[in-house]
């Protein structure tokens, strides 16, 4: 099972090679670290996730939580595994020491609930969003907040949500109309229903804390009146011991094509009395603070696609080197014993089509990862903010790339294994009908592309793109100096230039006003923009390959080959796209955008 939930020589390669994720030891937050120690914990979570998340991904997907008598019903085996998960103390892998945590790398952290998700993404749901709910508590909670609820949390006596999507205003969070009153004693009432709220009940742990975004009375309308709340599913007393139910009730479940394991949930608040809850942060800075979270958890999608993506790919793999069928062109004879699918052009490009999208997802979530230590322990202040730039600007690719083509890759997964891989006797349809959640929730593709052209590759007055640009050019100069990759440099930098000149044309309708018809193809422009930084990230895996090959690596020749193939095709079959995509960008195209209801 281990082998088909990740590569671990192109995990080792990707970590160790290629991010150089060693370099970040430099830090006095990592400097009890080494190697030893990075794979150790690389090594536990891979075995938790063979042994304890991977066996019952199917069980839950079959039967999945039920909702009888006011509770939720569920495997036994998802709270085996989650316990069995908290017992390593890998629920808080990259937290503080001070609080539970093993202090890992970002990278190294991630992979770990990586491959925690790619063996099972409906049980490791409930861990993952508690984690990221106790970050959001410990980046704008109080210090008592932060004892109180995040350090249980990080521990996994408590898990966590997030409570934004509300059933009449979906993506449009401005609209929310779940309303706060202020109490006597500092806490709050809250009174509104939310939906969509996944992990939202369960009987998974001692409680479960909402993070939930509400409405002050008297708030701006609009986002600007956003405020963020904690409220608890129990109440919680001063010396950490439970005490009363909150009003805080679960209307129904949501039942879904994929995740099943994972509960989605109706709930309302303040059905009697209002449910209590404690604003974190300032008042109507919630969305602000919310996006904390957010963010952290559209890195996490985009992990998840990739992991998704990666299983199939390998699941796949395995298939079309045993299962036996038909016989080579040229062979006539009828009596000649069939071949393996592998030996297939067409099968051959289809997992070729695989590799280069799941390693491609993979060095990008990484990339994201790396920065993220550099926003946080770079030497100077203007690395770090430089780091976080680059990291804002590419979290739109981040969560959107990944959930586009990994779930690509686990369709086309499906179509290596023919009519077997439309059936529920292998698990590819389930890897394809989970991944098909990410390209939704948390920012759909339209919501980060309008995020990445609207926002991000103007912040700053544009320089976190052109450093972007920047280290794009480095690697094609350095990818040029050697002859097996000069096609390749020059794939990438014709779809930069045409993504480049694209960003001007675009900027130029948005600065003059339009800024409807320069954005109504944002949804292209990201997947073109995508496309060239994952291009980027192959030509940088092709270049340290060509090293391995010369001696200065630790994979064998195989691997490099196979590395440097993946590289050719992605930059001979996809980056060509980006050039069309381009031109179709630069004339501010408004056909969609003109197209009326009732022409439909």
């Amino acid at each position: 099972m281990q082998q088909k939930i990740v590569s671990a020589q192109d995990l080792a390669f990707q970590l160790y090679e290629l991010h150089e994720v060693e370099k970040v030891l430099r830090f006095e937050r990592y400097q009890d670290h080494n190697r030893e120690t990075l794979q150790a914990a690389l090594d536990l979570a891979l075995k938790v996730a063979a042994e304890e998340f991977a066996p019952h991904a199917r069980l839950v997907d079959e039967e999945e939580p039920t909702f009888e008598n006011g509770r939720v019903q569920m495997r036994p085996e998802v709270r085996k595994a989650l316990d069995v998960l908290k017992s390593t103390g890998l629920m808080a892998a990259s937290h503080d020491y001070a609080r539970g945590g093993m202090q890992l790398p970002s990278a190294v952290a991630q992979m770990c609930v990586g491959m925690l998700k790619g063996a099972n993404v409906g049980t490791q749901g409930y861990a993952g969003l508690t984690i990221a709910a106790a970050n959001l508590i410990l980046a704008h909670g109080t210090d008592e907040q932060k004892s109180r609820y995040a350090e249980p949390m990080l521990a996994g006596r408590f898990f966590g949500t997030m409570c934004l999507t509300e059933p009449h205003a979906g993506s449009s969070l401005g609209d929310l109309r779940t309303r706060a009153e202020p109490q006597q004693n500092g806490s709050y009432r809250l009174f509104g229903n939310k939906i969509f709220i996944s992990a939202g009940d369960h009987e998974l742990s001692d409680n479960i804390i909402h993070m939930v975004l509400a409405r002050l009375p008297g708030a701006p309308a609009g986002v600007k009146g956003i405020s963020l709340f904690l409220v608890p599913r129990i109440l919680v007393n001063e010396d950490g011991s439970l005490g009363e139910r909150n009003d805080v009730v679960l209307a129904g479940l949501i039942h879904k094509m994929g995740y099943r394991g994972t509960t989605s949930t109706m709930l309302n608040f303040g059905e009697v009395g209002g449910a209590v809850g404690y604003l974190v942060g300032q008042p109507h800075q919630g969305l602000a603070a919310m996006f904390h979270m957010m963010n952290e958890a559209r890195v996490g999608v985009g992990l998840g696609s990739v992991m998704l993506g990666y299983t199939g790919y390998l699941h796949a793999l395995e298939y079309a080197r045993e299962r036996k069928q038909g016989r080579p062109l040229g062979e006539k004879e009828p009596a000649t014993p069939q071949v393996a699918l592998m030996q297939h052009a067409d099968i051959r490009r289809l997992l070729l089509t695989q590799k280069a999208y799941v390693e491609g997802g993979l060095a990008l979530c990484l990339q994201g990862a790396m920065l993220v230590d550099e926003k946080k322990y770079a030497e100077t202040p203007e690395q770090r903010e430089l780091a976080a730039g680059l990291l804002d600007l590419l979290t739109p690719v981040i969560k959107s790339w990944p959930s586009r083509y990994c779930l690509e890759a686990n369709s086309l997964a499906i179509q290596v294994h023919g009519g077997y891989g439309y059936t529920r006797e292998y698990p590819v349809e389930q890897f394809f009908r989970d991944n098909r959640l990410n390209p939704i929730h948390e920012g759909t593709h339209g919501i980060q592309g309008m995020d990445l052209l609207g926002r991000k590759v103007s912040m700053a007055d544009g320089r976190y793109y052109r450093e972007l640009v920047s280290r794009i050019e480095s690697t094609i100069d350095d990818a040029r100096q050697h002859d097996r990759l000069s096609a390749n440099a020059g794939s990438l930098e014709r779809a930069l230039n045409a993504i480049v000149e694209a960003t001007r044309v675009i900027n130029e309708v948005k600065v003059a006003g339009s800024k409807e018809k320069a954005l109504a193809n944002a949804t292209l422009y990201l997947d073109a923009f995508g496309q060239v930084v994952v291009g980027w990230l192959w030509l940088r895996q092709a270049l340290k390959a060509q090293a391995g090959l010369s001696g200065f690596g630790e994979q064998t020749e195989f691997f490099y080959q196979g590395k440097l193939r993946a590289c050719d095709y992605f930059c001979r079959y996809e980056l060509p796209t980006v050039v069309t995509t381009s031109e179709l960008l630069k004339q501010i195209d408004s056909t969609a955008l003109d197209m009326f209801d009732e022409a439909f």
